[in-house]
């Protein structure tokens, strides 16, 4: 099986938004109606944890909260695309732990699909 970069974000989208249903959260929309800038930030996340094979939960959400930032996303107490805020822009020590499993979820995805991408190497190890 050979899993693309968006395959594995969608994933990881599809898994956060179960997540996100789970602790009684259903604002997450499906993939196929995420807005592009949702779908763009999954893509980029994927991309750096396959980049980065040792990278912390913590340092993924601080390159989040970097891209975040760089469009224009500032902290706010709710979610809000439109006045770009969230309340996840904080400090991750600051984060509460249902929040911070997002990063476990997603980095434990991204590893098991990337082992099945067609591009990785056999010898890369994922930790």
């Amino acid at each position: 099986m050979q899993l693309s970069i968006e395959q594995i974000a969608q994933l990881c989208h599809e898994a956060n938004r179960a997540y996100c249903l789970a602790l009684g959260d259903n604002s997450k929309p499906s993939w196929e109606e995420a807005p592009g800038w949702q779908k763009q930030s999954a893509v980029q996340g994927v991309q750096y944890r396959l980049e980065n094979l040792t990278v912390t939960p913590e340092e993924m959400h601080q390159n989040w909260s970097k891209h975040k930032e760089a469009d224009g996303w500032v902290y706010g107490p709710e979610k809000n695309a439109e006045a770009k805020t969230h309340p996840c822009m904080v400090p991750y020590a600051e984060l509460p732990v249902e929040q911070k499993a997002k990063d476990y979820i997603f980095s434990a995805i991204v590893v098991t699909a990337g082992k099945l991408r067609a591009d990785c190497e056999p010898e890369r190890q994922y930790d």
